[in-house]
């Protein structure tokens, strides 16, 4: 589902990619679930030998329920806030937060309803995971798979649904001008109800460039047995850093039908796009745009497009295999805000702390009572990046709170802070619900240099700069700092 496909017909994806759908080969991947494609759900499978679960969500719940707000954020509206309009790829309905486009369906899936009022207006639903850092260990294996109906509609009256699980680079939140150079792997999508499954790779630069963008380096092919729309389907994606090239796959139901190495796209594509934190994942059902619209060979949807078809997903989860934990040459190291005052691997479950209130004082560049996250022992090199962070903050329904950052180097662990930087404070809206404090603020000052860290340490304090109430910061596998040491 990419971030910003164009709507100009000569880059969409073209029909005859209908005709390019790869052989499937007998690749084993040793993540499957053990249920058959059509029964309606299942537990997320235990991990296979060699294999650790990262994360994972089986939507179990009470019926019209929303998705857990502690691996999930929902996005509203017909786009980012600053970012292209129409998600950047034409797609023309409104998603929303209202249980009929997206719940719990009671039986253990999420639902995600694409609807048609009396006036035409379509609305629909897409969420992302709270966690971005997902991402392959130094010389290890990540698979991220989800077993998923697509929206049981075919012929005409599917027309412009657009069903999608993909994932995005981390750096594309608070920014949403940087696709495609940030990665986009889209596990599984589909357009206008037809019995295939397309699996793309977006990268690079837009247009052209190594991935051949606005259309990416993508594969299709029709779901093995019963129909992508009328059964259960396990779709998988695998980013391998234990071979070189290392090499991205894709498969259905276990059946390898695309790969992508690192040499055919480039080396400085391939580190633009895996050399960041990680990835989030998304799910959603779109309504027209340039995919559908190209394949259809006209605007969709149409008159007879049926309303109220929903895409049931039964499980999502990330696995890792192999590797170890520290960054590879080059890589920056990701860390999260963790209870007790630390930075270090994400923490399960997710807990939160609390800002205290500013006191209607100005503590803009001044942290006043700050929560103090520190991580020592912080080896590597300075890669010549900067600074990353994505803090969940929410101040409820107070007015006028802004929340601000100071992320501190010191460089041989001695007491001595070698760098210092200070990011412009965030106002957050007086709306219940997490929001995302990013390195794109700016820097309001910055004293010092990176370089070469050696037994070092690495100190964030957040603190409330200016309000009067207190703010919470969400903590574990949620706020995190992606730190220029390599």
């Amino acid at each position: 589902m990419s971030a910003r496909r164009t709507t100009d017909p000569a880059r969409i994806r073209a029909p005859r990619r209908l005709r390019a759908a790869l052989l499937a080969s007998a690749a084993a991947v040793g993540l499957l679930a053990a249920l058959m494609p059509g029964s309606a759900s299942g537990d997320v499978p235990p991990p296979a030998p060699g294999w650790t679960l990262q994360w994972s969500d089986d939507f179990n719940g009470p019926v019209n329920t929303l998705p857990s707000a502690t691996n999930w954020q929902i996005d509203t509206g017909h786009n980012y806030p600053g970012g292209p309009a129409n998600w950047g790829t034409g797609e023309i309905q409104n998603y929303t937060a209202n249980p009929a486009n997206l719940s719990l369906d009671g039986g253990g899936n999420l639902r995600i309803t694409p609807l048609r009022d009396g006036a035409g207006n379509w609305t629909s639903g897409r969420i992302e995971t709270r966690r971005a850092d997902f991402k392959a260990p130094a010389g290890g294996t990540l698979a991220i798979e989800g077993r998923i109906q697509m929206p049981n509609v075919t012929g005409t009256q599917a027309l412009g649904y657009w069903p999608a699980f993909w994932a995005l680079g981390a750096p594309y939140r608070g920014n949403y001008w940087n696709w495609p150079g940030i990665g986009e792997f889209d596990v599984m999508e589909n357009v206008n109800g037809i019995n295939s499954v397309w699996g793309v790779l977006h990268c690079g630069v837009n247009p052209g460039g190594p991935c051949n963008e606005t259309q990416g380096i993508g594969a299709s092919r029709a779901c093995p047995g019963a129909t992508c729309q009328s059964a259960f389907h396990t779709y998988r994606f695998e980013w391998d850093r234990s071979v070189s090239p290392n090499v991205l796959r894709w498969y259905v139901d276990g059946q390898l039908y695309h790969s992508v190495d690192e040499n055919r796209v480039g080396a400085e594509a391939w580190t633009n796009m895996t050399s960041h934190a990680g990835y989030f994942i998304l799910l959603n059902v779109a309504m027209g745009g340039a995919f559908p619209d190209g394949v259809a060979g006209h605007a969709t949807p149409v008159a007879g497009t049926v309303s109220g078809r929903p895409m049931l997903v039964d499980y999502v989860a990330v696995w890792t295999r192999g590797g170890g934990t520290d960054p590879g040459p080059g890589d920056p190291t990701a860390l999260h805000l963790r209870s007790g005052g630390t930075l270090g691997p994400a923490q399960s479950p997710a807990s939160t702390v609390t800002l205290a209130s500013a006191g209607g004082a100005n503590h803009d560049g001044a942290p006043s009572n700050p929560q103090v996250f520190t991580a020592s022992g912080v080896n590597g090199a300075y890669t010549g990046g900067s600074t990353q962070f994505d803090l969940f903050v929410d101040a409820g329904t107070t007015v006028a709170n802004g929340q601000q950052v100071r992320v501190s180097y010191d460089r041989t662990g001695d007491g001595s802070w070698e760098r210092t930087e200070t990011y412009h404070y965030f106002a957050t809206d007086p709306v219940p619900g997490y929001e995302h404090y990013t390195q794109a603020r700016g820097l309001k000052s910055q004293t010092g240099a990176h370089g070469t860290m050696t037994n070092g340490r690495v100190r964030v304090e957040v603190w409330n700069a200016i309000g009067n109430g207190p703010s919470t910061l969400g903590i574990g596998n949620q706020s995190r700092l992606t730190v220029p040491i390599g």
